[in-house]
């Protein structure tokens, strides 16, 4: 099937309602969107720079053959490369467009965007039903086959006929049922840890340093632990619209810049529309103020743009944002000393005095952001007894020492001294501990 036009649709109603069309543009790298007449009368806007307004919106112009992009929010209803590599494994289209990519991500993608062959009923590619609870074992083995790219069977291929990707990433998942709810699982990878229980146990640390997570599970499999996370765009069976940090970032971005991923960038955006209602945007961006220090706290240096999302609440109404709950919150283990995502003015720099470089952006003082660390800190410090309370071995812990305990991360936690951050202006920061001389 060669796909050169589709047609996006909102899911997050009761019933499906049609939003536009979809072209295949710029020589085959990306994906325009065209409003509908009735979307732009009864509509609302799906990111900030798709404004309803009618016209065909293109997506960025520097686009590179590695690097095609739909617009706006339309890349975010896009399969992940563990998604892609599914759809060409199991449907094995004569055409790996974007567009292919699109459609073939079937009906249950992030968010509450769809994407159908016809403009006037809602057509989406269709899969079988989700894998449930008891079938996760047999859903591990067929993920090891694709993997391995040994051929499935048809029984194989209609388990994991139901579950695309939803969330993020490279690794291999899928979803799954569990008491009727969407879950979305992972799997061990092959990793020198026990990575599915570590993803557990950071989780829950994160919740304790008063970050709100997606909630999580540990799936006991034959040979392996797995990592159920509870899909936070969903709710009691409702698709609820979201967007992802980059998205929103670049949205924001005045057109011919270049964007600047970052959280102090990601916090703006939250102080500027966020839920106004009990002041929630101000909380929103110091809590993404903890997850940054969390994250660099803990060697968690994946924390990219498809790592943080926003949920859009209510948008036929005012649209405003909301932090969604963390998730892919593990170390790395990696030591690399910088993040995926800018932290301050020194850039990616993995430190605390980096976090605190920025603080205002988050509606912070100084003083308050400092306060924010040293109970960051406090959990952080507790990593080892929490992790060993939930099962992970001896050998992991060891493990994770080298880097959340070594002397890169343990000094800086031993030594950030929240006092020269009281009254006046702070001291010059530190130089990186991760630098080399």
């Amino acid at each position: 099937m060669r796909l050169d036009d589709l047609y996006l649709w909102y899911l997050g109603d009761p019933t499906p309602r049609y939003v536009g069309a979809l072209k295949l543009v710029a020589a085959g790298k990306g994906v325009s969107l065209h409003y509908a007449g009735d979307w732009l009368a009864n509509g609302f806007a799906l990111s900030e720079d798709l404004p309803l307004v009618d016209n065909e919106f293109s997506p960025p112009g520097r686009l590179s053959a590695n690097a095609p992009r739909a617009v706006g929010a339309v890349d975010d209803a896009r399969p992940d490369r563990w998604g892609e590599k599914v759809i060409r494994f199991i449907d094995k289209p004569k055409r790996t467009s974007l567009m292919e990519m699109l459609y073939y991500a079937g009906d249950d993608r992030f968010g509450a965007l769809g994407v159908s062959t016809s403009p006037d009923t809602y057509l989406p590619r269709k899969g079988g039903p989700l894998p449930m609870l008891a079938q996760a074992q047999e859903l591990s083995e067929v993920v090891a086959k694709i993997e391995a790219g040994d051929t499935l069977t048809a029984l194989e291929a209609k388990i994991i006929e139901g579950g695309g990707s939803p969330l993020g990433g490279a690794k291999p998942k899928a979803l799954i049922d569990i008491e009727g709810e969407q879950w979305v699982i992972k799997f061990f990878n092959h990793e020198y840890v026990d990575a599915p229980l570590i993803e557990h146990a950071t989780m829950t640390l994160a919740a304790k340093a008063g970050i709100s997570v997606a909630q999580t599970q540990v799936i006991r499999l034959v040979a392996a632990n797995a990592v159920a996370i509870r899909r936070f765009d969903r709710v009691n069976g409702r698709r609820i619209h979201s967007i992802s940090a980059g998205t929103a970032i670049r949205a924001a971005t005045p057109a011919g810049n270049e964007p600047e991923m970052g959280y102090p960038q990601l916090a703006r955006i939250l102080r500027r529309i966020g839920v106004t209602h009990g002041d929630a945007h101000l909380a929103d961006a110091q809590e993404l103020f903890r997850r940054m220090v969390f994250n660099i706290l803990v060697d968690n240096t994946d924390d990219h743009e498809k790592n943080h999302a926003l949920l859009v609440v209510n948008p036929t109404a005012h649209g405003r944002l909301r932090l969604a709950p963390a998730y892919d919150v593990l170390p790395t283990n990696s030591g690399q000393g910088y993040q995926e995502f800018i932290c301050g003015t020194d850039g990616q720099d993995s430190t605390l005095a980096n976090a605190m470089s920025q603080c205002d952006a988050f509606g912070l003082t100084p003083a308050q952001a400092a306060a924010q660390v040293v109970q960051v800190i406090g959990v952080v410090n507790t990593w080892r007894a929490h992790f060993e309370s939930i099962g992970v071995s001896e050998r992991d812990l060891d493990s994770l020492a080298e880097r959340l305990d070594g002397d890169e991360l343990l000094s800086q936690r031993q030594t950030f001294d929240a006092s020269q951050y009281q009254g006046a202006a702070p001291k010059r920061r530190p130089t990186s501990p991760f630098r080399r001389t």
